[in-house]
């Protein structure tokens, strides 16, 4: 969602560990609408959109709040600049000397393979969430040169333009979300990217299959419910990365793993979270 669209929000202001930061935000983004989540110095604040505030979402916060042990307060935020306030705080990211995500407002660093450009206005993957961190790192490690890439739950679309920056053939980006949608479009054309097919819906809207690489930095989830139809559209030789996993859910995810007929080559481990290379 785009907060420069002049919206109201509501925002929930959560007092935890900061340890606790990262499954909160897993857990409330998996099971209500929440816009965004941004840590303050003494809260965790997530913003929800005036006008969709569901019927029991105080009862169901009230309960997650006693499994994790945290305490909430909401606040209703009129409308301003949000973009002003995103690039107040939007630092770059490095990941090693292989690639750096900025704004176009920051300068390139030299030494840097690759240079991304993102504008991710409320989508999610700047490359600060350690899912995507991994991602990038796992990808440092592949071969993209003339290959078919997928990239499902694209979000800003930073994968499929790196991918693009590795010389794969053809890239299908796909993202339930239409401002994740519109913000990949965006972003490949600031990254003069032109070789990717932006495409809305869940894993149903790509009809393309035979991709030689699929990139899935979504949720638990979304990855369980859609591993059947991710290995029908892969090639025998092909590779799939997956993100997007607590390390707590590790024993759920190996079982869906086997059950579908992939095999683990490689895995990265930041906080809380997994990253896995897998093969079909």
């Amino acid at each position: 969602m785009d907060k420069k669209e002049g919206k109201d929000y509501f925002i929930c202001r959560i007092k935890a560990k900061k340890e606790k930061y990262d499954l909160i935000i897993a857990i409330l983004s998996e099971l209500l609408p929440f816009d965004s989540f941004e840590e303050k110095k003494d809260s965790l604040d997530a913003y929800l959109t005036v006008g969709i505030f569901p019927e029991n979402i105080d009862a169901d916060i009230k309960e997650l709040a006693i499994q994790l042990d945290f305490s909430f307060s909401w606040d209703k935020l009129p409308d301003k600049n949000w973009n002003e306030e995103w690039e107040s705080g939007f630092k770059p990211v490095y990941v090693d000397k292989f690639c750096q995500i900025r704004a176009d407002f920051h300068n390139p660093q030299p030494g840097i393979k690759y240079d991304i450009v993102i504008n991710p206005k409320m989508a999610f993957g700047t490359g600060h969430h350690e899912t995507t961190f991994m991602m990038i790192k796992m990808m440092a490690g592949l071969s993209f040169s003339g290959k078919k890439i997928l990239d499902y739950g694209c979000g800003t679309g930073i994968l499929a333009i790196l991918a693009s920056k590795l010389n794969a053939l053809e890239i299908d980006a796909v993202d339930i979300e239409k401002p994740a949608y519109e913000n990949t479009i965006e972003n490949a054309q600031i990254n003069d990217v032109f070789n990717i097919r932006a495409l809305l819906g869940d894993i149903n809207a790509v009809l393309d299959e035979g991709f030689d690489i699929i990139l899935a930095n979504i949720n638990r989830n979304v990855i369980l419910n859609s591993f059947e139809t991710i290995r029908k559209k892969m090639k025998p030789n092909s590779i799939l990365l997956i993100s997007g996993i607590l390390k707590q859910d590790e024993e759920i995810i190996m079982k869906a793993i086997q059950k579908n007929g992939f095999t683990i080559d490689s895995r990265l481990e930041k906080g809380e979270w997994m990253c896995m290379k897998l093969l079909p």
